[in-house]
């Protein structure tokens, strides 16, 4: 299994995702770790079989020990997040945002590695479960760790593909049934 495969999987009327794919991950600018820790941390999020069992055997081998747990860290913690802070943001009663969360999140500030790589994945995460409010907070804190926007978009296209693809997958597998 590889990209290869997963490219090779979508069907003609997704030819622009098995262009994106090819292209969001085989020519990002991105350094390796932050590229395959948003691969990996966005196949997760994106809750396709699929999609996860192709691109993480060349995340695993692309991403240290600790880089490799800590994007799965990012898709976990992100999950439980997304929830929380769009459930909240969502509801009309402001008094919701006055409350103490009161959930673990410690991954956020020990994350095992670079704090810009982990705030890459969790924004890139956010991004294919919608949650705006963590997309800002994942941005201000990127923008104010130097990162430019140019990076911060290279993560959030990687999240669309990679959702697009486990989409239209997903669909393919359900029909063929």
């Amino acid at each position: 299994m590889s990209l290869d495969e997963l490219k090779s999987a979508l069907p003609d009327y997704a030819k622009d995702l098995r262009l994106n794919l090819g292209s969001v991950i085989g020519n990002s600018d991105l350094p390796q770790q932050q590229l395959w820790g948003t691969v990996l941390a966005c196949a997760i999020a994106a809750r396709s079989p699929r999609v996860l069992r192709e691109l993480e055997p060349e995340a695993k081998a692309q991403l240290s020990p600790e880089a490799y747990t800590a994007a799965k860290s990012a898709a976990a913690i992100m999950a439980m997040n997304n929830v929380f802070y769009r459930t909240r943001h969502l509801l009309s009663d402001p008094e919701y945002g006055t409350l103490r969360a009161g959930l673990r999140m410690n991954v956020i500030g020990n994350p095992g590695v670079e704090k810009v790589d982990f705030e890459l994945w969790s924004l890139a995460v956010s991004a294919v479960n919608g949650c705006g409010q963590c997309l800002d907070s994942h941005e201000q804190v990127l923008r104010k760790a130097g990162v430019d926007r140019e990076t911060i978009q290279e993560a959030f296209k990687i999240a669309s593909v990679i959702q697009a693809v486990a989409t239209t997958l997903d669909a393919e597998a359900v029909l063929a049934e």
